[in-house]
C-alpha cells in the first residue's frame, strides 16, 4: 500500500518505520521541516529502541520518504494516517486544531483525485470527533469519496516497536467497508485480532485504556503508602494481589452496572480509610470510592424519577444474586429513596425471605426499610402486576425471561446488564448504556 502519515512525532515516526518494514511505501508529512529532513535521511526524531535502524532500512529500500507538501503526499498515496498531537489547553480540553487543519488539507488535495481515498485517524480524540472530521471533509470535497476510520494506538515509549507488533487487538472504528478493508490490509502482517466497532466506541476505548492505566498506578501507590505506614512491604502485598487472575486481575467487576454492597467491600474499605486517616496517609483515590458508589445509586434513582412513573417493581433486593445478604445493598438504598419520593414499590428477590432474615441482616433492613415486609412479594408475577417500570438491580438468571414475558407497555431500567445491546427496545433503559 501507499500510505501518507501526517505528523512525524512519536506515533507517526514509529508507525512509518514499522509500516515500511512490513513492505508498505510510506510518505511522512509534517509542518516542521527539521523532522522531515531527519526522516528523509533515515534519522529518528525521537529516542526509541530499534527505531533508528528501521528508518535507515526503510529509506535505503526507498520505502520511506518525507515532505512538507500535503497535496503531493495525498496524491501519491491511497490511505492517509493522521497522527498529529492533541495537547491539552484550558481545563484539560484537548486542542483539536491540528486534526481539523490536516483534515482540511487532505480534503482539498483529495478533491483532485479520481479514485477514493481513505483517512485513518490515530490521534487521541474525544468520542464524536471522527464524525465531525467526516462532515468537515465532505463539506470540502462535495462528495463521499473519502472514507474514514479511527484506529487508536497503544504504543508505550521505550517499547513502541514491540507494542506495534504485538498489540492485544487492532481496533477499527468505522462505518465504512472501504475504510475497514484498507485498515485490515495495512495491518495484515500484525498478529492480532481485529475488533470493528462504531467510531465513537473506538475513540472512547483509547481514553479509557489510559485512564485505567493511571488508576492502576494510583491504586498501587496508595496501597503502598498505607502498607508502609503499617510496617508492611507494599510490593509484597501487590505481588500477591496480581497473582489472582480469577478475580483481582480479570474481567470480574470490570463492567458498568449498579453499585457495590454487601458485608465485606463497604466494611473493609471503611476500615482501611480509617487507618489511613489515623496514620495521616493521603489516599484520595480510595477516599473517592464510597462517593462514586453513592453517585451510582443516586443516578439510578434520578433515572427512575425522570421517567415519571410511580408504580415500580424492583427485581433484586440483596446486594448480588444468589444471596439473602441485604447489608449495605444498593438496592435497599434505592428502594428507600424511591419510597421517599412517593413511589409505590413492590420487591421480588427469590433468595430473600422475610422469615429467614436474622441478626445484623434483619437489623439493617429494619433500620432502612422499617415496613419492608409489606413490600416483598413471593413471585415475579405479583411484582410486575400493575407496574409501570421494572428496575433490575442484579443479574439473577430468571429475571431475563421474566422481563421478556412482561407486558410490552412496561418500561425496564436495567442496572445489571441483564440485556445486551441487541435486546434493546422502546421502553428499555440502561444505567450506563
Amino acid at each position: 500500500m501507499k500510505i501518507s502519515i501526517f505528523g512525524l512525532g512519536y506515533v507517526g515516526a514509529v508507525t512509518a518505520a514499522c509500516l515500511a518494514r512490513d513492505g508498505h511505501e510510506v510518505i511522512g508529512v509534517d509542518v516542521n521541516p527539521d523532522k522531515v529532513d531527519l526522516i528523509a535521511k533515515g534519522e529518528s526524531p525521537i529516542v526509541e529502541p530499534g527505531l533508528s535502524q528501521l528508518l535507515i532500512d526503510g529509506v535505503a529500500a526507498k520505502l520511506i520518504t518525507a515532505t512538507t507538501d500535503t497535496e503531493a503526499a495525498v496524491l501519491a498515496s491511497n490511505i492517509s494516517l493522521i497522527s498529529v498531537g492533541t495537547p491539552p489547553i484550558e481545563r484539560g480540553e484537548p486542542d483539536l486544531t491540528y486534526v481539523w487543519n490536516v483534515c482540511k488539507q487532505i480534503a482539498k488535495a483529495a478533491s483532485h483525485k479520481t479514485e477514493s481515498h481513505v483517512v485513518v485517524l490515530r490521534s487521541t480524540v474525544p468520542p464524536g470527533t471522527l464524525e465531525k472530521c467526516q462532515n468537515l471533509i465532505d463539506s470540502i470535497t462535495g462528495n463521499n469519496s473519502i472514507h474514514l476510520a479511527f484506529n487508536p494506538e497503544f504504543l508505550r515509549e521505550g517499547s513502541a516497536i514491540k507494542d506495534y507488533d504485538q498489540p492485544p487487538y487492532t481496533i477499527i472504528g468505522t462505518e465504512s467497508p472501504v475504510a475497514e478493508a484498507a485498515v485490515r490490509q495495512m495491518y495484515a502482517t500484525v498478529d492480532a485480532p481485529f475488533t470493528v466497532v462504531k467510531p465513537s466506541v473506538a475513540e472512547m476505548v483509547k481514553y479509557v485504556a489510559n485512564c485505567w492505566h493511571a488508576a492502576k498506578v494510583g491504586f498501587a501507590n496508595e496501597i503502598g503508602r498505607v502498607a508502609k505506614a503499617f510496617g508492611v512491604d507494599g510490593r509484597e502485598v501487590m505481588n500477591i494481589i496480581v497473582q489472582d487472575t480469577k478475580l483481582n486481575i480479570s474481567p470480574v467487576y470490570m463492567r458498568p452496572g449498579f453499585a457495590y454492597g454487601g458485608s465485606c467491600l463497604p466494611k473493609d474499605l471503611s476500615a482501611l480509610l480509617y487507618h489511613a486517616r489515623n496514620m495521616d496517609v493521603p489516599v484520595p483515590l480510595l477516599n473517592a470510592l464510597p462517593t462514586t458508589n453513592s453517585v451510582q445509586v443516586d443516578l439510578a434513582a434520578q433515572q427512575v424519577l425522570r421517567l415519571g412513573v410511580r408504580q415500580i417493581a424492583v427485581l433484586g433486593l440483596a446486594f448480588k444474586p444468589g444471596t439473602d445478604d441485604l447489608r449495605e445493598s444498593p438496592a435497599v438504598l434505592l428502594v428507600k429513596r424511591l419510597i421517599g419520593e412517593g413511589c409505590q414499590v413492590k420487591i421480588y428477590d427469590p433468595a430473600v425471605y422475610e422469615a429467614r432474615l436474622m441478626g445484623t441482616n434483619l437489623a439493617y433492613i429494619q433500620s432502612n426499610l422499617p415496613h419492608f415486609e409489606g413490600l416483598l412479594v413471593p413471585n415475579s408475577q405479583q411484582a410486575l402486576e400493575g407496574a409501570e417500570l421494572a428496575v433490575v438491580t442484579h443479574a439473577t438468571p430468571e429475571f431475563h425471561q421474566v422481563l421478556l414475558d412482561a407486558p410490552k407497555e412496561m418500561q425496564i431500567l436495567d442496572l445489571a446488564g441483564v440485556f445486551n445491546q441487541t435486546s434493546k427496545e422502546l421502553g428499555y433503559h440502561g444505567i450506563a448504556w
